[in-house]
């Protein structure tokens, strides 16, 4: 059987959903936060170590002002509003992306987070946020030129990547029916297994999830092998 120790996942559609129910997009955002703890649950019930969810990119500067504000105080109220729950069910946080340009009272929420749940096991909880794997990838490279390290090789480049301490995910699932990587875990995406669903974030739910990992464990995985 397939070992299974990440799961990565591009949460699209939110904001066609609202649209879909006659609403804002931000009502579709409003009610992706249902389909998060969903998945989160539902990770732990597999037993899965690592979730990674792509939170807000690089590229999502470019969205209206006021969605931008929508999400971070969307983002800052779940934190601290699902907190306990958080630490009871043994969750640890665990932020990845720039801090350059977020709001000063999200980078003290996230490490006010991080540092509660530091010592959690049950599963860890990526959340990419700011997170673009382009920028991600220059940065480390910088890292290494920085520390006068001549010579690079995939583990050294890896130990700079912001998921030094995250084993490569074994599924990336998309919801909204989009099929691209949206530059997301770029080089950690290498022998991922790519799950694309036509259904938007919000209408995601346990028995999709269920039904991927399933999938995934009848999957003949051979990593260039025959």
């Amino acid at each position: 059987m397939n070992q299974l120790n990440h799961v990565a996942v591009i949460m699209d559609g939110n904001g066609r959903w609202g649209l879909k129910k006659n609403k804002t997009r931000n009502y579709g955002h409003l009610k992706g936060i249902k389909t998060v703890e969903t998945v989160i649950e539902a990770s732990i019930k597999n037993k899965i170590p690592f979730l990674t969810l792509y939170t807000f990119s690089t590229e999502n500067w470019k969205r209206p002002e006021g969605e931008i504000n929508f999400l971070f105080d969307l983002i800052r109220k779940s934190l601290k509003k699902k907190l306990n729950k958080i630490i009871k069910q043994g969750i640890k946080i665990n932020v990845i992306g720039s801090k350059k340009g977020l709001p000063k009272d999200i980078k003290k929420t996230v490490k006010f987070i991080q540092n509660k749940t530091i010592k959690n096991k049950t599963i860890t909880l990526n959340l990419a946020l700011n997170y673009g794997s382009k920028e991600e990838i220059i940065n480390a490279f910088k890292r290494l030129l920085m520390k006068k390290i001549k010579k690079i090789t995939i583990n050294n480049f890896e130990r700079h990547l912001y998921t030094s301490n995250v084993p490569d995910p074994e599924i990336l699932i998309r919801t909204g029916g989009t099929k691209r990587l949206s530059n997301f875990l770029l080089w950690q995406l290498a022998y991922t297994e790519i799950f694309f669903v036509e259904k938007l974030w919000p209408d995601f739910n346990e028995k999709d999830f269920n039904n991927i990992i399933r999938n995934f464990y009848s999957i003949k995985r051979n990593f260039g092998k025959i």
